[in-house]
């Protein structure tokens, strides 16, 4: 009877220590899962998320950003992980080998400017944190952070190793959207070719739905062929019957992923 007090101690302890550990990905084996972290920048506080791949992968890990759309917005730090590269992980989270670090702008803004500065900073945390590689680091994003992939991308030039834009832009899309372009290169006479010049250095895979009705992909076409008379080693891949979910394709590719990989900064 006198232990019954130390066993109920025990108990709740062992229950506190359950609620606070980090939740496993669906399906993950080897210890693969989310994490939730939260960052203060320029006086405002944001939450992210990290996905840690299993204990089998070889250290240094490589790094992913992934940059949500438009709907992922928020301040909950989890919304960003139910759409796009976040569901890849879930369904099949044990295989990936990367580190992908979820920052989440904030309801009713873009990728631009402060976000694209906190989303770096989200980036330099996870880093250093979970032991990424400096020099195996990429950006991907769909939608609006197709986007924002431009705009890391141009803010931190010699950041990252390739870049994975998936039915972004440069330009606004359509009208009810004026707020939603690549601040850097918005007043050039040809934005198109002003970011091919300036991140020919970076190589870059564009994915695009050819019958999206959100973000028209002529924008991507007019930047690849940009990307050609500079140099840049851009590619580009359209799908002739794809809408704008161009992501889950993109993401289940096996090709992007290990075309992704094998680029290293020198």
């Amino acid at each position: 009877m006198r232990l019954r007090p130390k066993l109920y101690v025990l108990v709740a302890l062992a229950m506190m220590l359950q609620a606070c550990m980090p939740a496993r990905a669906a399906g993950a084996p080897g210890g693969a899962r989310f994490v939730q972290r939260e960052l203060v920048h320029d006086g405002r506080s944001f939450r992210y998320a990290v996905f840690v791949p299993a204990t089998t992968q070889p250290r240094p890990l490589p790094v992913v950003l992934f940059l949500h759309g438009s709907g992922e917005r928020g301040s909950d730090g989890h919304a960003q992980t139910t759409a796009g590269l976040g569901n890849r992980l879930r369904a099949g989270a044990g295989d990936f080998p990367a580190l992908v670090v979820f920052p989440q702008a904030p309801k009713d803004e873009e990728w631009m400017g402060g976000n694209s500065r906190m989303a770096l900073a989200t980036l330099d945390a996870a880093v250093a944190e979970f032991g990424g590689d400096p020099s195996r680091t990429y950006a991907t994003g769909m939608s609006m952070g197709g986007y924002g992939v431009w705009e890391v991308a141009l803010a931190a030039p010699g950041r990252f190793a390739a870049l994975v834009p998936v039915c972004g832009g440069v330009r606004p899309p359509r009208p009810a959207r004026p707020t939603l372009f690549v601040t850097d290169v918005a007043g050039e006479a040809d934005p198109y070719a002003a970011l091919a010049t300036r991140l020919r250095h970076v190589p870059a895979w564009l994915f695009h739905g050819a019958r999206d009705d959100l973000v028209p992909p002529d924008d991507d076409r007019r930047l690849h062929a940009a990307a050609r008379a500079a140099g840049a080693d851009f590619r580009y891949t359209e799908y002739p019957d794809g809408n704008h979910n161009a992501w889950d394709a993109a993401y289940a590719d096996p090709a992007m992923w290990a075309w992704l990989f094998a680029q290293r900064l020198p």
